[in-house]
């Protein structure tokens, strides 16, 4: 008889979750979990690791050393979409297929998306703000600018799941949705436009790329190609753009208003000055934080994770290996 697969969790879920999800293969496997969360705890679990689970705090993050000292890893499965957490290259040379839950959380960030376009047109917070002050700010609102969101041109950088989510949503409100990927998708409910036309051509610019060296950075010197007074939504990650480039084109003017939900760096500090600003609606990474969201997402890792240990196909491989997991 085999020998378990030794499974590392990452993430800050309970044993007793993951436990019960992987009970199907209870005997197949044996659980393991850092002693502490903290990087000397990582490097001292990983040795042994032929299946580990990610961290989707990115406080545990799967660099180059932690992935050299993990000699016998055969699989990686990320409990989200982003792996900005993994050195997916320093994994890929490796030779370990590196997955994630694309898709399990589309819906979810696609409506927050839709309902901060709402927030920042009609100045929602801005008036419950107002309100709750005691005040009836009924003519300084129409004053900041309100608009119907059919009437604005949408523009989606990124097409994954994601972003076609999003597309599919605006454009059922009946606004004109256009898109930029990497790659052209024959099959968009959008106009394709490259980058530069994308944003001179949006009112609400919505970012649902992945964070990979070549978007990085992506947008810090073209968000001057909008129109004035455009709205920026952002469900990528923060360092698409930078936190100074939004700061600078909300201060210029051209954009109008801002809703994040992702930052640089995260939790962002407490003075930082897009904290202070009333024209950005702030979010704490939560847009896919949904109780379906989630349950598709467990849903997601478990499956996963048992066809590894049972010999099947794993999904969602990011990094182009086999979805075969082998044993080393």
């Amino acid at each position: 008889m085999a020998a378990p697969w030794r499974i590392l969790t990452l993430s800050p879920l309970g044993k007793d979750l993951v436990s019960g999800l992987l009970a199907p293969v209870g005997d197949a496997v044996d659980l393991d979990f850092p002693a502490a969360r903290d990087r000397d705890a990582l490097l001292a679990a990983l040795p042994d690791a032929e299946i580990v689970i990610g961290d989707y705090t990115g406080l545990l993050a799967l660099d180059a050393e932690a992935v050299a000292a993990a000699p016998r890893l055969a699989f990686v499965q990320m409990p989200s979409v982003g792996t900005d957490s993994l050195d997916v290259e320093a994994l890929t040379a490796a030779g370990v297929p590196v997955a994630n839950t694309a898709g399990a959380n589309a819906r979810a960030v696609a409506e927050w998306a839709v309902g901060a376009a709402f927030a920042l047109c009609r100045q929602l917070a801005w008036g419950d703000r107002g309100v709750r002050a005691g005040g009836w700010p009924q003519r300084e609102l129409i004053a900041r600018g309100t608009r119907e969101i059919h009437a604005q041109r949408v523009g989606i950088v990124g097409y994954g799941a994601i972003g076609a989510e999003a597309a599919r949503l605006f454009g059922a409100l009946g606004c004109a949705v256009s898109y930029w990927s990497r790659r052209r998708r024959p099959e968009a409910a959008a106009t394709y436009r490259e980058l530069d036309d994308l944003l001179a051509a949006s009112d609400i610019l919505v970012l649902a790329v992945p964070l990979t060296t070549e978007t990085t950075g992506l947008l810090d010197g073209r968000l001057d190609l909008l129109p004035e007074n455009a709205l920026l939504v952002n469900v990528a990650r923060g360092g698409v753009v930078s936190d100074a480039a939004v700061l600078a084109a909300l201060e210029s003017g051209r954009l109008a208003g801002a809703a994040l939900d992702v930052f640089e760096r995260e939790p962002p500090a407490v003075d930082h000055p897009l904290r202070s600003r009333e024209d950005v609606l702030l979010s704490p990474h939560a847009a896919g934080a949904t109780g379906q969201s989630q349950l598709n997402i467990v849903s997601a890792v478990r499956d996963n994770v048992i066809a590894a240990v049972q010999g099947h196909d794993v999904t969602n491989v990011v990094n182009g290996l086999s979805s075969q997991v082998t044993r080393r």
